[in-house]
């Protein structure tokens, strides 16, 4: 009896001894990398400076990077509002000017991460949106057009601003950073850089005799040629931008000086002659901008809602982009206190831009955060500075239509160099999760095949007068939807956070990496987060707790 029992446990499943694992092959194949929190290969991190000779040159570059979003967003939207070249140069300097009021209030009291915050092409769709609804409408001369459709994106601006305000400072956004893993990173960061694919090569495309040597230039100028001399290496690695685009710009403007597109297309010419913006004849010697510049802002519900979709998808792409900024600055990720600062006051910065009469709200920008990838340079102190040369020329409108007159192409190359490196440290992210569990792989490749598929759709079926293909009998609906669903970040959050928090979530605790993030969530839960992120001057003791 008692044998029988023993050889029924012996032969009982349950004690089975399991097979052993597979012997670990990876020492005969080559070494294996520990996950770095920080990059290694920084010259300068967050808080460490380089000389003033250099910060200054450094900042300038930022400068130069992001002027190309704005120039690109006045282009696309001034002449359909009916403005002039004028107006366009006025558009310019009120973008700048507020792009370095708020890239310095977001380095100084917000995310403290070295990002400039510009005007983001989110709010295009609801521009269009606005512009088709005046489309109608008799006016007196196309100036009046102008000056009232930008009086309408003021009230719009400043309405919708309360949506980043109250996200913010009522911590609802950080509570929702919390429920983020590395699953949900790795799609939404690699999205802020791949998702703006439009603005790579095709831009680059609309005048190949300039975009593409300016990318092979780059390309070879920046990682082969700083590799002949140790000092050569410094120069080219820290201003081979600033070289490239010199030389290129000039190329560009000899093209145009010997006739080379004397007898080409109108949209080739404006692409590639550097005469064709008219900002130099056009813009003022010395202007100010200044609040209500344009007239009393117009308030109108139905293009609100459209405005507040927008603000909240700036809410997502700035978050996808901060963590980025943190990754290439030497920074630990931002914890969700951090969030709750940087986007309460993101919606301040959407109400001074309300006030001045920009014509896009701000988000920050992913090609500055690439710049400092390619440069190995992520000091706070050199951003800062870059604010100092966004208002300089600002004011002084001839000296900024002057560099306002660089091609579009030569910054489509540009792009596709740091919108690749901004995707490349989303992936990075993929090292503090188990790349080899299958739910991980599931849900990173569903979140960024759906959060770049989606947004192709709404794009691609989008008019030319911001018509998207939501449509329905409320137009403020459609104008909240069509905008949600084309931003990439925004899509990626979404889908990314549902299934990583709906798919065997617990017990896949330690592979979806929350054992590694949960401490840098907190306050205290890293003692790196006060050194990085910290408020300068003891403003600590003048804020409530829960911002700091």
């Amino acid at each position: 009896m008692g044998e029988s029992a023993a050889t029924h446990q012996h032969t009982s499943p349950a004690t089975v001894t399991p097979p052993p694992p597979p012997p670990n092959l990876a020492l005969s194949r080559g070494p294996t990398w520990t996950p770095a929190e920080q990059l290694q290969q920084l010259h300068y991190c967050i808080h460490s400076n380089p000389s003033w000779p250099e910060a200054v040159l450094l900042a300038f570059q930022h400068y130069i990077v992001v002027l190309g979003t704005i120039v690109l967003i006045a282009t696309t939207l001034v002449p359909r509002m009916g403005g002039t070249p004028g107006d366009k140069a006025r558009v310019i300097q009120t973008l700048l000017f507020t792009a370095g009021l708020n890239t310095l209030l977001q380095t100084a009291l917000g995310s403290r991460l070295p990002t400039v915050m510009r005007s983001s092409l989110v709010f295009i769709l609801p521009v269009l949106s606005i512009i088709n609804d005046f489309s109608d409408r008799t006016f007196s001369s196309e100036h009046e057009r102008f000056t009232y459709t930008v009086r309408t994106i003021q009230g719009s601006l400043i309405v919708a601003s309360i949506i980043n305000i109250i996200l913010g400072f009522s911590r609802a956004w950080g509570h929702l950073t919390r429920l983020f893993t590395p699953v949900v990173i790795v799609p939404l960061v690699t999205v802020v850089g791949l998702g703006l694919f439009m603005r790579g090569f095709p831009m680059l495309a609309n005048c190949v005799e300039i975009g593409l040597p300016m990318l092979i230039l780059l390309v070879v100028g920046q990682q082969y040629l700083r590799r002949i001399h140790p000092r050569v290496d410094v120069i080219l690695e820290r201003f081979g931008l600033l070289i490239c685009i010199t030389l290129v710009w000039a190329f560009a403007a000899i093209l145009t000086v010997a006739g080379a597109y004397n007898h080409v297309r109108e949209v080739t010419k404006q692409s590639c002659r550097t005469d064709r913006s008219f900002l130099m004849s056009s813009a003022p010697w010395i202007r100010v901008p200044y609040p209500f510049q344009w007239g009393t802002p117009i308030f109108r519900a139905s293009h609100v809602f459209g405005f507040m979709g927008a603000t909240l998808v700036t809410s997502a792409e700035s978050t996808g982009t901060f963590f980025a900024a943190a990754r290439l600055s030497g920074a630990t990720p931002p914890p969700a206190y951090i969030f709750n600062r940087s986007i309460g006051l993101q919606g301040i910065g959407l109400l001074v831009e309300g006030i001045f009469g920009c014509i896009a709200g701000n988000s920050a920008s992913v090609e500055n955060v690439g710049l400092l990838g390619l440069t190995h340079i992520g000091s706070r102190r050199v951003v800062q500075i870059s604010t100092a040369f966004m208002i300089f020329f600002s004011i002084f409108g001839k000296f900024g239509a002057f560099f306002a007159s660089i091609p579009l192409p030569i910054f489509g190359a540009i792009y596709c160099v740091l919108f690749g490196i901004v995707a490349a440290t989303g992936i990075s992210f993929m090292q503090f999760t188990n790349n080899n569990s299958m739910r991980n792989l599931y849900i990173i490749g569903l979140s960024l095949f759906l959060s770049i598929s989606i947004p192709q759709y709404f794009v691609t079926s989008s008019s030319r007068d911001g018509s998207g293909p939501v449509q329905t009998a409320g137009g403020w609906f459609n104008d909240i939807l069509n905008t949600i669903f084309s931003s990439a970040p925004t899509v990626a959050i979404i889908i990314g956070t549902l299934l990583d928090q709906t798919l065997d979530a617990k017990p896949s605790t330690n592979d979806r990496g929350v054992s590694w993030w949960k401490p840098f969530q907190h306050k205290k839960g890293d003692v790196r987060n006060d050194e990085f992120y910290g408020l300068p001057l003891r403003i600590n003791e003048y804020i409530p707790t829960r911002f700091h």
